[in-house]
């Protein structure tokens, strides 16, 4: 069977496919004649030191850093700025990151693709990023290569040039990135605890659709006018390298470079929390719920920071963490359970997170609960401990390995405003933290009866279960408070505009990841006594194969008739359906996994107005959009056989450029189904759809002709 209309009706199987695309062969694991009785013992901890390094206040008032490490012939130049999004304007969030992307897009005299051959030319990486607090600029290269790193990186920052396409491309890429990361739940829970515990304050925002639509070019220019000046900036050169070497080579880059630097932005004040809530968040018919839970800690340079860490990671720093073992290896409840320790600039947070399934979300969040306890009040084991900080302190050195990781090491250090000696004696602070200092710092860092908790899942299933554990609050994905009422939403019988509902041909190409993987072709025939609409679908140069057939009512277009046929990897299946009378009867043959065909009979009832999920390219550009209200609609769907309400909300207007053409279009969300799709249908009529995006897959539609 298909899987639902997201799969079925407008793309039929393309979940389906993806699976098929995607898979891996099984790893073959070789036969060993033995195996160790016992793991070996570990070695006694090395030595390891970070590198010296020396400094020196540049003439503009640039701090400069540098690191000699001559054990490869390698460098690398990094120079940071307070630029990061804790500086976008309200309303234009994401102008830090579209900046940093548009750096090495044109600078000086080169174009981006100057600019890239030029460095690749010589084995090496240019890059610019963006994060809550500083905007980063780095070069790699080899050693005899870094006056050309140096003159790269003095382009982008003092003479980037913002071509008008280039913002364009830019700010497309974002938008892209932006819907993938929005269909995952964790990622929206994320964005949810953000907002929760910093409030008005800019860690507390997003970048969203619109924020990113509202970016000018002026914009760009501006902030990176204002912000990346000379004057506070960290530069930290490291590799096989002098000082005077890199002294010479900054005095020469950034000569005539001036500008006081950048004025100093006071965002609101944090509220303190005096209550542990769960927000809600409504995912209609998600079969996995997100959970996270935290609260904000301190600022930076805390002397508590060391026995907070090692607290964290006995808690959930990996797959040998109590969260790990308890949550996914003893109760099979979640995927993966985590805690973590942020530090910004300003005021960091803790967090410990689980993804789960639905049924049993409220079980993993209690006990997840119970090991926050646990941590707060319970002296740990000495193995449990000595494990934990033997991670931390091993690990240490695996991140100072290259002058890249070096430089970054450093510069994130001295731009959090840390102590000098701070990555000189990390690991010994770390190793030096007992049983007692982790469980003190953990009451101190862990506020569990201040806790902000947040839930991504289907609401409908989970809300009685959470309001046992804290009080709750719902809303939808856009943070719109609901009802419980509104987690049961009804559909009537459409208004559609007939003039939409025309004969019409149309050919669409099928997209993986941007390549085309197969095609979809539609045609609409309406004559006086008859409208009957045929797709054909084929993807994967045949893999799937599928033709359908719905047969509409003259005067209501309701669906009176749905046939279809087809395979997939060479097994048959067909759906034969009638609607009348209330009612919806037929079979399915679908094959079954040893290859035989199964037969399942249908009938069940359906409210008026209800549409087979075949029928969504007929409907929908008949829909109330240009009123831009959601419209609910009552789809029934084979693989469920039963009916959901799917909601078609307009929210934007795009100009949409496919193969057919450039088009001003209605951004169409649909929610309601298995997941989350979004539609561009033209605003001109008689509408027609030129784009289809099942969001959290690589797999879209694009018009053709």
């Amino acid at each position: 069977m298909k899987p639902g209309w997201r799969a079925g009706g407008l793309a039929g199987g393309v979940l389906a496919l993806t699976v098929v695309l995607t898979a891996a062969p099984r790893a073959r694991l070789a036969a060993q004649d033995s195996f160790p009785a016992r793991p070996p013992a570990p070695a006694p901890l090395a030595p390891v030191r970070f590198p010296p390094f020396e400094q020196a206040l540049l003439p503009n008032g640039m701090t400069l850093i540098v690191v000699a490490h001559h054990e490869q012939p390698v460098a690398s130049v990094t120079i940071a700025f307070r630029a990061g999004a804790l500086y976008d304007p309200a309303g234009k969030e994401g102008l830090s990151a579209l900046t940093a992307d548009l750096l090495t897009k044109g600078a000086g005299t080169r174009t981006a693709e100057q600019l890239a051959s030029t460095i690749e030319g010589v084995g090496g990486s240019l890059g610019a990023a963006s994060d809550d607090d500083f905007l980063t600029v780095s070069a790699d290269v080899l050693s005899d290569q870094l006056p050309l790193a140096f003159q790269l990186v003095g382009d982008v920052v003092r003479r980037p040039t913002f071509p008008a396409p280039e913002v364009e491309l830019s700010r497309t890429r974002a938008l892209s990135a932006l819907q993938l990361a929005l269909s995952d739940p964790g990622e929206v829970a994320g964005r949810f605890f953000s907002r929760e515990i910093y409030g008005r304050h800019p860690y507390g925002r997003s970048s969203s659709p619109d924020s990113y639509r509202a970016i000018t070019r002026a914009d760009v220019t501006r902030f990176a006018a204002t912000r990346l000046r000379p004057a506070g900036a960290l530069l930290v050169v490291a590799g096989d390298l002098t000082m005077a070497q890199a002294k010479a080579l900054a005095l020469q880059t950034f000569s005539g470079w001036t500008g006081a630097a950048p004025a100093v932005v006071t965002p609101p004040a944090v509220s303190t929390k005096r209550s542990t809530d769960i927000l809600l968040v409504h995912r209609a018919g998600s079969v996995q719920a997100n959970i996270v839970a935290g609260n904000l800690t301190f600022g930076p340079t805390d002397s508590g920071y060391y026995a907070a860490r090692i607290a964290s990671q006995m808690l959930g720093g990996g797959a040998d963490s109590r969260l790990f073992l308890i949550l996914r290896e003893q109760h099979g409840w979640t995927y993966g359970s985590y805690a973590v320790l942020r530090r910004h600039r300003g005021v960091g947070y803790f967090q410990a997170t689980a993804e789960t399934r639905t049924a049993v979300a409220d079980s993993a969040l209690k006990e997840l609960l119970h090991q926050l306890d646990r941590i707060r009040t319970e002296l740990p084991p000495d193995s449990e401990l000595a494990g934990s900080k033997g991670f931390l302190v091993g690990a240490f050195p695996l991140v100072i390995e290259t002058p890249s990781q070096i430089a970054s090491q450093l510069a994130n250090a001295r731009l959090l405003g840390l102590p000098a000696d701070y990555l000189q004696r990390y690991r010994e602070r770390l190793n030096a933290v007992t049983g007692a200092q982790a469980r003190a710092a953990a009451q101190r860092v862990i506020k569990r009866y201040a806790m902000t908790i947040v839930v991504v899942g289907d609401a409908e299933a989970l809300y009685d279960k959470l309001s046992a554990i804290a009080p709750v609050r719902l809303v939808d994905v856009d943070g719109k408070p609901l009802t419980l009422s509104d987690l049961h939403p009804t559909a009537g019988v459409p208004v559609l505009d007939h003039a939409q509902l025309v004969a019409r041909s149309d050919s669409f190409q099928a997209l993986q990841d941007g390549r085309p993987i197969g095609y979809q072709t539609t045609s609409t025939v309406v004559t006086p006594d008859s409208i009957v609409f045929h797709t054909l679908l084929d993807l994967g140069g045949g893999a799937l194969h599928r033709q359908s057939t719905i047969r509409f009512a003259p005067g209501d277009w309701s669906v009176t008739q749905v046939d279809e046929s087809g395979t997939l990897q060479g097994k048959a299946s067909e759906t034969h359906l009638t609607y009348s009378g209330g009612r919806v009867k037929g079979h399915v043959v679908s094959p079954q996994q040893n290859g035989s065909p199964l037969t399942v009979d249908l009938d069940t009832t359906v409210a008026a107005g209800t549409y087979d999920e075949r029928a969504m390219h007929v409907i929908v550009p008949a829909l109330a959009l240009a009123a831009k209200a959601p419209v609910n609609l009552n789809v029934f769907s084979v693989d469920a056989g039963r009916t959901a309400v799917m909601q078609f909300k307009v929210s934007g207007v795009d100009t949409v450029k496919v193969p057919a053409g450039t088009f001003v279009a209605y951004r169409v969300v649909v929610s309601g189904g298995q997941g989350p799709v979004l539609m561009h249908v033209t605003r001109d009529t008689p509408r027609r759809i030129v784009r289809i995006e099942f969001v959290g897959t690589p797999i879209s539609f694009e018009l053709v002709k």
